[in-house]
């Protein structure tokens, strides 16, 4: 066949989706539900702040970037990290043969369920299948699961692991986000054998969705049933995040979505929030950022999805960012509106990274204290002072002033606040001492105890309105 994959779509698939990272949608792509009980759950996300996302499949064995390296048209970045000794379709099967020797009998369901509600997460965003099209629930559609005959972890208590992962997330009280892609690399109702766009596969399909409408609607009704089964057998789903964005009507690959969510919603779960990304349009109720963070505050849903590590996946060389760290991203995307969905690879063993537990643990530990200037609030004008310190935060009439510190900095005292008004208290939070205020031209000077001097700096403090 002919390819017909042309230089424009090439140039705008590298614009979406660069090295794995995909772009963000813009504000004015976003658009406002008219359902009243989608936009009472669109506030219930925003209350959130926090999320614990995880990429976790076969891929995990070899600590390599999911999926990606099966994408010819990506192999110069996503196979520069092995010596695979093969190319090509050889490749391929030594990727997708690695479903055979996935084995995580160590995997604890309450464990990282107790872990995630101690870090102060609120939702899970999990993978249910990447783009090499692994399902790690107990699906019909394919042989290529986690309870399939060939994955050795199929005789496991555990085999199903999304149902067991999302029943023990939801006995914590923490919500289910199930992550999707829409490309299967896996399906030849997707990658047709013989049907190669040339002698290099993409992300794409290996055909014309237009020349050969018969296979593309086998694909249109695989990825239905998939979607289906986990949105009425697998319990209560609070959003369906949908990846590989390039699956859209208006590049041709067009997986009627919209028909999908709808009749979902009639018939299911009318709760469901869809985050269909960087498509932008009615099905993308929350925009997703990938490995950053808007420059200013965004005024509608969103969350940055954002490694604790460098990888999405499990890396075994991988560095962690330190707690500080975190909560300093944390409270930045918090000024500016958002969530965070932290992402954690688990090791192919089932356990989590030993570093990853202690910074979940660490996480948790600064939120309990001053969780109140996080959850369930909303951007403040301004969000940050003109010196760059300071993040502020608002629920309702009160207004959070955050500190961030860098390692071995010191504590001033004295923090001016620019804000006026008859404010009469202030309280930093985790002491129940209240503050002295003093009105200024230049804004409310908050005076805090000479006692927070000494010590070690701490991560953050707040100090509440």
């Amino acid at each position: 066949m002919a390819d017909t994959h042309t230089t424009e779509e090439t140039q705008a698939e590298e614009t979406a989706v660069h090295e794995g990272v995909h772009n963000y949608s813009s504000e004015d792509e976003w658009v406002k539900p008219d359902d009243p009980l989608l936009l009472e759950r669109l506030e219930w996300f925003k209350d959130q702040k926090l999320g614990l996302m995880m990429h976790w499949g076969p891929y995990s064995q070899l600590g390599v970037v999911e999926s990606w390296a099966l994408s010819d048209g990506d192999a110069d970045w996503a196979r520069d990290c092995i010596d695979w000794g093969v190319e090509g379709e050889a490749l391929k099967r030594e990727y997708f043969d690695l479903n055979k020797t996935f084995n995580p009998i160590r995997f604890q369901p309450e464990l990282w369920a107790d872990l995630a509600a101690e870090g102060g997460f609120k939702y899970l965003t999990f993978t249910t299948k990447h783009h090499d099209g692994f399902c790690m629930w107990d699906t019909h559609t394919t042989d290529y699961r986690i309870t399939g005959s060939d994955t050795p972890f199929h005789r496991h208590k555990y085999a199903d692991i999304c149902r067991h992962l999302f029943d023990a997330f939801r006995s914590r009280g923490l919500a289910i986000s199930a992550y999707f892609s829409k490309a299967d690399w896996h399906t030849p109702d997707y990658w047709a054998p013989g049907m190669e766009r040339g002698e290099k596969m993409w992300r794409g399909p290996s055909y014309n969705p237009q020349e050969y409408p018969w296979l593309w609607e086998k694909f249109v009704q695989f990825t239905q049933q998939q979607m289906t089964e986990l949105l009425t057998q697998y319990g209560r789903i609070d959003m369906l995040w949908l990846d590989a964005g390039w699956v859209n009507a208006q590049r041709g690959q067009d997986i009627r979505l919209g028909e999908f969510v709808e009749r979902i919603r009639r018939e299911h779960q009318p709760w469901l929030l869809s985050a269909d990304r960087t498509v932008g349009g009615p099905y993308e109720n929350v925009i997703t950022p990938e490995q950053t963070l808007p420059e200013r505050p965004l005024h509608v849903p969103w969350e940055s999805c954002i490694t604790m590590g460098t990888s999405f996946s499990f890396n075994y060389e991988d560095t962690y960012k330190s707690v500080r760290e975190l909560v300093h991203l944390l409270v930045e995307i918090v000024a500016k509106g958002g969530n965070l969905a932290l992402n954690v690879g688990p090791q192919p063993d089932g356990r989590l990274p030993r570093a990853a537990i202690e910074r979940m643990k660490g996480l948790g530990a600064w939120l309990k204290i001053n969780g109140d200037a996080i959850y369930g609030t909303r951007v403040c004008q301004p969000y940050a002072s003109e010196n760059g310190k300071l993040r502020f935060t608002q629920k309702g009439n009160q207004i959070y002033a955050i500190r961030l510190y860098e390692q071995d900095e010191t504590v001033e005292v004295e923090w001016t606040l620019p804000f006026t008004g008859s404010w009469e208290t202030a309280q930093l939070l985790g002491s129940e001492e209240p503050l002295t205020l003093r009105p200024t031209e230049g804004g409310i000077i908050v005076t805090l105890p000479e006692s927070m001097r000494s010590g070690d700096t701490p991560i953050a403090l707040c100090v509440r309105l």
